[in-house]
């Protein structure tokens, strides 16, 4: 086995310089194993032609939600020689590391680090840290801990990940009444890459979970950092809680399922579900209220896993996106957008301003392009700025046309591997063109309005249909066909 250690000095520094340059790499907790991957490619690659297509191809075996991929194919691009790496990236300099890391927290609204040591993993992950001979607690189940690592597994029954392939659902039901515009989300699962953990000094405060970047929200309430305090305090010894991918599935929040229905004026009624043993959800509330003001809130008790309102956008994104539609394909609105094709500006009050077009019939592959124009303040990094942009882009794409997990009938998440998802993969990816415009202000968080800017302007690129996902379970809109699931592209 290799790690990102055993590479020849010369090629590990090439790839982790193209990383750098390209913004490739923001939390840094799945690039190691990519750029492992990534560099086999010229070591071999068994026989394989040095192409995009090649890197997209290698990247299905690897998940990264921060980046949306596009940088990650350009680093490779780069390093590999690959002359149709895509839209070149900025011509600015990089300029101070410093400044990277300033709009890296700016983005993630968190204590964020950037640089080479990020791309080999050195980030300080909360399990990275924790001091030697300290008991190990695996999963979320409340068991004693083990001496060790190996001896918490084998005291742990495995929950084996799987992807269900049941139907996803919309468990909230529409508010009664005549609308305009009707919208049902189903459960989404965050996916973080990096799983809760914790550890804990006896008499001491427990480590974060948010060890390089904030999950969008989903660790804000971790249960873990509790977990290893109370297990140290009362054991008297460095405690280490860890959750597997699946206890993360199973006990982690998800995004809130809701149904809609608007008027021409832009008034209406916003279902949000809410199940049983989850936070109050009274941020989401006032967030939504804050966009929306003439849109009344109804909470409806459903059954489910444990839903969040720290989650990015959180039921706020969906009704703004709405109102964008409205105002898009209103009753005969004039300058409606071509079908197939979708635009939206938004400004988010205390943030930037992000103006997206989305056109799926264009691009490369038939695989579309987005523009995105951003207003955030002084730049400060654009090669940060711009990999902020494109993820954010990729995350609310997957949440229109791809993303969901089925649950069962009591509540408990069916689809519990990474390929269950439906994120959406490197070579499912449009084109991204990022444009930024810098201003003599301070510097504020543009990658949120870019994802909200996106969510509307690709759900009315795909004529706004009334559930969401769009592109799953034979969903499809106008005769575009659905994102093929990973097992059925592995054995094509």
């Amino acid at each position: 086995m290799t790690t990102a250690e055993g590479l020849r000095p010369e090629l590990r520094n090439r790839w982790v310089d193209a990383f750098v340059a390209a913004g490739a790499s923001q939390c840094g907790f799945c690039t190691p194993g990519i750029l492992l991957r990534l560099a086999a490619l010229e070591q071999g690659g068994r026989g394989r032609p040095l192409t995009r297509q090649a890197v997209e191809s290698a990247l299905l075996a690897h998940l990264c939600r921060c980046t949306g991929w596009q940088s990650i194919v350009e680093a490779a691009c780069a390093a590999l020689g690959i002359e149709d790496g895509g839209s070149a990236r900025s011509s600015t300099p990089a300029s101070d590391p410093l400044l990277a890391q300033w709009r890296a927290q700016v983005e993630g609204h968190t204590d964020q680090r950037s640089g080479p040591d990020v791309v080999l993993g050195g980030a300080g992950f909360a399990d990275d840290r924790a001091p030697a001979g300290a008991l190990v607690q695996l999963g979320a189940a409340e068991v004693a801990p083990a001496p060790s690592l190996a001896a918490s597994r084998g005291g742990t029954a495995k929950v084996q990940g799987r992807n269900s392939t049941v139907a996803l659902v919309h468990p909230v039901a529409l508010p009664v009444g005549e609308w305009a515009l009707t919208l049902q989300t189903t459960w989404v699962e965050p996916a973080y890459v990096e799983p809760d953990s914790s550890w804990c000094l006896p008499s001491a405060p427990p480590a974060t979970p948010l060890a390089n970047g904030g999950a969008f929200g989903g660790k804000r309430r971790s249960p873990a950092p509790a977990r290893a305090r109370d297990l140290a305090n009362a054991l008297g010894h460095p405690v280490r809680v860890l959750w597997s991918r699946e206890d993360v599935v199973r006990h982690g929040p998800k995004r809130p399922p809701l149904a809609l229905g608007l008027r021409p004026d832009g008034s209406g009624v916003v279902r949000i579900g809410r199940t049983a043993g989850s936070p109050e959800l009274d941020e989401l509330c006032m967030r939504l209220h804050a966009v929306a003001p003439e849109v009344v809130i109804e909470e409806i008790d459903i059954v489910g896993p444990l839903v969040g309102s720290d989650l990015r956008g959180a039921g706020w994104v969906e009704v703004l996106a709405a109102l964008h539609v409205l105002r898009a394909h209103g009753a005969g609105a004039a300058g409606a957008d071509e079908a197939g094709t979708g635009r939206a500006d938004v400004t988010l009050p205390g943030g930037g301003r992000a103006a997206v077009a989305v056109d799926t019939r264009a691009g490369a592959q038939g695989r579309g392009t987005v523009t995105a124009e951003i207003w955030a303040g002084e730049i400060l990094h654009p090669v940060t700025l711009r990999s902020y942009v494109i993820g954010a882009v990729h995350q609310a794409l997957g949440l229109v046309w791809s993303e969901g997990i089925a649950v069962d009938a009591v509540g408990a998440p069916l689809d519990l591997t990474i390929r269950s998802f439906g994120i959406l993969a490197a070579r499912e990816m449009p084109q991204i063109a990022v444009i930024l415009h810098d201003e003599d202000r301070w510097p504020v968080n543009g990658s949120d309005a870019v994802f909200a800017a996106t969510v509307a302007a690709a759900w009315i690129a795909e004529g706004a249909p009334p559930t969401w996902p769009t592109r799953r379970g034979g969903t499809a809109q106008r005769g575009r066909a659905p994102i093929p699931s990973r097992d059925r592209e592995e054995k094509a």
